[in-house]
This record gives C-alpha cells, structure tokens and sequence, in this order.
C-alpha cells in the first residue's frame, strides 16, 4: 500500500528538523525521511578535531538558544549533534531513521517518494539533504601516482592515521587551513595548495568577526539583493578556527608555523603536480576584500554609535607572498606521502528524478523554491541570506520557506 501524506522532508539535520517545526507550527501532516540516524552527517563526516565557526551564542534553532556556561565558545561534534538531537525531540516530528530515498518523481499533481521502506505519496517535498553530500575532487586525481595516498575531509580523522612523511593539503577554504594547521603541529612537513580564499580574522576590534556579521546586518542581505548570486553562492568557506583562545588561522599563520604556499593545483604530468602562478594577485584580492569588509564594520559602528562598545578600528598585515614558491612538485619522490583534497563538496541528488538540476547538478531554486511546483529546499549556502550557510540562519529560511508551502497548499485548495 502507497501511504498518503501531505509533506515528505527528506533529511534530519538542522535543515529538515526546522522544517519540520514549521510544519508541525501550521498543521500540515508531514513525515521526516533520514538515511541515517539524526545530525547523521555531523555523526559521521567530520574529523576529530573539528569545531564549529560561529560562536556558541550564535548556534541558535528555532526554539532552542544556547543556555551553557561558554557563550563565546565554539561547539565540537559531539555538542552540534546533541543540539539537533535535543531540536528533533523538542520540534515533535515524526522522524525516520534509516530509510533511504531511492526515488522522488511527479505524480499527478503531487510526488512519489519511493524508499527503502515503501513508498510515500505526498503533495509537496522539502529537500533538506544537505550541500555537501559528495567531496569535489578533480578528474586529475587519477593521475596521481598510487603511492601517495588521497584522502578527503570525509576520510580524515587525525594525522596518527595517516602515513610518515609530507602532506599536501589542496585547497585553502576554513577545512584547508585548519587540516594543515593540525597536521603542520603534529611535526608533518606540510604542503598548501592556495587558490581563491576568504581572509578574515577571528576577532576584531575585541568581538569576534561573526558578531560583527550579526550585528551590522551583513548576514541578512537577501538573495535578491546580491548582484551574482551563483558566483557568491559558490564561494569557499571564510579561513576561521574555532579556538578557546579565539586565535586567527590565515595565511600569515600558516607561513609561520612552517607551511609551505604552493599556487592553485593546475593538474599532473609525468607524475608531477603543477601548481599556477600569480599567488600575488590571489593573496592581494583576498586582503582587498577583508579591508572592504572591516570597512563596513566601522562605518556601521560610527553610524549607530557603538564605537564606544569595541576597540579602536584595526588593520592587518598584508598576507605575505613566498620568495619563490614552487610551480611543480614530484609526486613520485617521496616527498608526499598523503594528499588531502579540501576542495570543496557538492549535493548529491541522484535520487531526484525531477527536471530541476542545471548542467553542474545544483538545484533551479529561487530562495528555496524550487523550479516545480510543491518542491522545496533548504539547507543550502544563501539560500535566502547570506546567513543561511550558517546553523542559525535556518529559522527564518525556514519560517519563510514553508510559509510558501503553506499558500502553496491553500492554493491549490
């Protein structure tokens, strides 16, 4: 037998459980779908070490504040999925564990949802399975020779697990400077592959930078306000650590621990990496838009009379670009043992059988709205805010997302 229900949400992290919240909010019947377990990916796909960025005060659902002792903290693993555990006990879904989507196709005027279980026949879909289902490696990784091990973010654990010898950390996102911090402490000679970054520093003008993002509205501009949203939606994640001492992890950092600057990996011949030129410009680009970006913050504080609240407006030593930075290195030599490819993920939605993936396999969605009628999104970067890449940017994307549904549903009624 089919069942009947008015919205599947397909997925129990962050993103499905708020959806769920607002559904339950307005009536409408609604089943949660999980592969896993809930915060499945926060259960199984992060290292060891890993923390969240925002501030623990800022890692907020709809309903549920942090209440603990270190607001100024940063969250481990193990503290994010116990947040989503206590959100899907207090939002009251039904949730389903360990059911797979194989398949979500039109029917009729509503949505098949075949799954491991049965299937499911329903009016309206929230897809909320996450962004980064699937690490982006590039094609040329085939060519790295079969002595060097490749691993991703997802693979990673701690440096004890990986061979002796050198590392090679491609990619220079918040993931790339913080493996390469970690593996560099360990004693590890450790190689950065840097391409397009987002410099920012932990703290400044004695909040941290994320308050200042709160504060000054720059996370709540709208996806309809920003000038190219594919390209912003695109961009990698700011180069930030969550520490107790709140320190900064840029380039700067990095180059002072021993790391080695490398260009952006360009592809392998005869064994060998080649790297890009033009660090310069890439370091210069990156320091251009994190000074543009303490300049709104100080005009914002000036403006609203919070000078007196913070420090003296600050500026930062220009990242410093290597005497001669290497353009190729022997993969062969032995020199790297490990290759580690923090080059970014993307969604996985091969289940989807629904004409509404573009030629790189993302989403036609416009904040959320997908390009069928009664398919929904959420959980994806600027979704509808800036803010939205963030944990405490899902209430009002959801809020608004099902508000759509809603007048969906009443419509067609």
């Amino acid at each position: 037998m089919t069942e009947q229900v008015t919205t599947v949400v397909i997925g129990a992290g962050h993103a499905g459980l708020a959806a769920g919240h607002f559904l339950t909010a307005r009536s409408i019947d609604h089943v949660v779908i999980e592969r896993g377990e809930v915060a499945n990916s926060w259960r199984r796909e992060r290292w060891d070490s890993f923390r969240l960025l925002t501030p623990n005060w800022q890692s907020r659902l709809p309903g549920l504040a942090y209440e603990g002792p270190d607001p100024d903290g940063y969250m481990t693993t193990k503290e994010v999925t116990q947040l989503i555990e206590r959100f899907a006990a207090l939002s009251g879904s039904p949730v389903r564990t360990g059911t797979a989507v194989t398949s979500v196709r039109r029917d009729g005027d509503g949505y098949l949802v075949t799954t491991g279980h049965g299937e499911i026949a329903c009016r309206t879909v929230v897809v909320a399975s996450g962004a980064c289902n699937v690490p982006s490696v590039p094609a040329f990784s085939e060519a790295v020779p079969p002595s060097v091990r490749q691993l991703t973010p997802f693979d990673y654990r701690e440096p004890g697990r990986l061979p002796e010898g050198g590392v090679l950390v491609v990619g220079a996102s918040a993931t790339g400077v913080q493996l390469a911090a970690e593996l560099r402490a360990s004693g590890r000679p450790v190689t950065l592959s840097v391409g397009e970054h987002v410099r920012m520093p932990r703290t400044y003008r004695g909040r941290d930078v994320l308050w200042w993002m709160d504060a000054s509205g720059v996370w709540d501009q709208r996806h309809d306000e920003i000038e190219d949203l594919e390209r912003a939606r695109r961009l990698p994640s700011p180069q930030l650590v969550g520490t107790p001492g709140r320190t900064t992890l840029d380039l700067n950092a990095l180059t002072a621990m021993g790391v080695e600057l490398v260009g952006r990996w360009a592809g392998v011949r005869d064994g060998r990496a080649l790297f890009s030129g033009g660090l310069r410009n890439v370091f210069s680009l990156a320091d251009l838009k994190m000074e543009r970006l303490l300049d709104t913050f100080d005009v914002w504080a000036g403006e609203h009379g919070r000078d007196g609240e913070v420090g003296p407006p600050e500026r930062f030593a220009p990242t410093r670009v290597p005497e001669s930075a290497r353009w190729q290195l022997d993969l062969g030599s032995g020199e790297i043992r490990t290759i580690v490819w923090a080059t970014g993920f993307r969604p996985d939605y091969h289940w989807l059988d629904v004409p509404v993936l573009d030629g790189k396999g993302r989403l036609r969605h416009a904040g959320g709205v997908v390009d069928s009628p009664g398919l929904y999104a959420l959980g994806l970067p600027m979704l509808r805010r800036r803010r939205s890449t963030f944990i405490n940017g899902i209430e009002d994307d959801a809020r608004e997302v099902i508000d759509h549904l809603a007048r969906y549903l009443g419509a067609r009624h």
